[in-house]
């Protein structure tokens, strides 16, 4: 994948990291599923499609809820990974399709709900919306989330950064400051807004969990080439030895969720 306004038009691929992703990436806390549960998501008998589901980490945790789920990334190896995943967490009420969030292929009215989580910025905005709207039924739910770390709030992650732009200057995911949400665009017309809910929450980590997080993440794992990695890592562990265990993490969590207006 490509795309002019991410680290300056240099290529990456998410399915380069999907063995570190399915062990690295399930990292949304407990209270996040909470918080989606109480917005209406996830009760049984519910049809959700999830965009850009990578490993179908958000599926996979929230198959015993009763919801019927599909997984969707334009990612072949994400969406292969994902389900060795599910079969190996004994889940087998996942679907998988390979398809950009822009044409899914799904019939108009198929879904009560559809999620996209840390990936909807990926996305041609206005083409996925419309592309959401017209497989949601009426009424129908968007769910979309991000979680990001705070680098201004923490020496480790602002640390961290650092090094990943030593390795990768093109590199755009550094410097997040907390979100303040308005309406969106691509919104207008399509969906009304049902509930907005950010807010801090600071995750725990062993030193070997937060290496493979960050190798998996855009800058590293999905842009740079195998030595670069390595050496990557290696630097990485040094500067992470004069940390205790667990590393404590401060993460914004933001959830928006959008009526159908159809």
């Amino acid at each position: 994948m490509k795309l002019d306004f991410i680290d300056n038009g240099k290529e990456f691929d998410f399915g380069k990291t999907s063995e570190d992703y399915a062990e690295f990436r399930n990292i949304y806390p407990r209270g996040m599923y909470e918080k989606l549960g109480g917005f209406g998501i996830g009760r049984r008998g519910q049809k959700i499609l999830d965009l850009g589901s990578g490993t179908a980490v958000l599926p996979i945790n929230m198959s015993r809820t009763g919801a019927e789920f599909t997984a969707a990334d334009i990612s072949e190896n994400q969406i292969n990974r994902g389900k060795i995943l599910a079969k190996e967490k004994g889940v087998n009420n996942i679907a998988f399709k390979v398809c950009p969030a822009e044409d899914t292929g799904f019939p108009e009215d198929s879904f009560d709900v559809v999620t996209a989580v840390q990936c909807f910025h990926y996305f041609d905005a206005d083409k996925a919306a419309a592309e959401i709207k017209r497989v949601l039924k009426p009424n129908g739910i968007f769910c979309k989330i991000f979680m990001d770390w705070l680098p201004f709030e923490d020496e480790k992650i602002f640390e961290m950064e650092k090094l990943v732009l030593k390795y990768n200057p093109d590199w755009s995911g550094y410097g997040f400051k907390e979100y303040n949400y308005t309406f969106p665009k691509w919104a207008k017309n399509r969906f009304e807004i049902e509930n907005v809910c950010s807010y801090n929450e600071t995750l725990e980590f062993s030193k070997e969990a937060w290496l493979g997080r960050i190798k998996s993440c855009r800058g590293i794992g999905a842009s740079l080439s195998a030595d670069k990695i390595a050496r990557f890592e290696e630097e990485y562990r040094g500067i992470l030895n004069k940390y205790d265990e667990p590393l404590r993490l401060k993460h914004q969590i933001h959830i928006e969720v959008y009526k159908n207006t159809k």
